[in-house]
């Protein structure tokens, strides 16, 4: 399972990539200039937008609602048997460490599998991971729509059950309010280098 992943991981980083190099030019007018792993050619709003999709709570939110504060956002999915877990574990993880610098930084995950993760089933596994992080989930045209705007990818295998998988790309994405997309994080990436990456971004606001 981790190898299918990590495979379909790797077609949709192909993807992404393909538009991202290295910052080695003068980003004097970049605010954020020193923070940057990348650059997002056409500028970092080529990633993200809006979205409406609906909460734990059952109540419509979109992008204005829930980005407030700086986001670490991740697509998954709660059935997902190893890698959504492990990832927003370390976001969890992450969101900690930047909680003993007093940095409040939201954890968040928009599920790609509407089918079965309900704001019911969504609050249950957030909860359980931090008690600040936030499930959103909606139609399969909002989920679409979202997912669209931030270039990810996700595709529901047969199954003659329930118990379907979600192939799915695993980037986490740093968003900022009145600032959109910013930067994004790898699975390899510990939670060490997220804090230390979104420390920068935060004191740069």
């Amino acid at each position: 399972m981790i190898r299918s992943i990590a495979a379909v991981s790797t077609v949709a980083m192909i993807a992404l990539m393909a538009g991202i190099w290295y910052a080695t030019n003068d980003n004097s007018d970049d605010q954020f200039a020193q923070c940057r792993e990348s650059t997002v050619a056409g500028g970092a709003g080529a990633i993200g937008g809006p979205f409406e999709l609906i909460n734990e709570d059952g109540v419509t939110v979109t992008d204005v609602d829930v980005i407030t504060e700086p986001t670490l956002l991740y697509f998954g999915y709660t059935f997902c048997p190893d890698v959504c877990p492990m990832d927003t574990a370390r976001n969890a993880e992450a969101v900690e460490l930047l909680e003993s610098k007093d940095l409040s930084v939201l954890p968040a995950m928009i599920s790609i599998d509407p089918e079965r993760d309900t704001p019911e089933v969504l609050k249950e596994f957030t909860d359980y991971l931090h008690p600040r992080m936030i499930g959103l989930t909606g139609s399969e045209e909002q989920v679409k729509q979202a997912s669209k705007a931030y270039k990810t990818y996700y595709k529901k295998q047969p199954a003659d059950d329930e118990f379907y998988l979600v192939d799915h790309s695993t980037f986490t994405y740093l968003v900022l309010p009145e600032h959109g997309f910013v930067e994004y994080f790898r699975r390899e990436t510990t939670p060490e280098q997220i804090a230390e990456t979104v420390s920068c971004y935060a004191a740069n606001m």
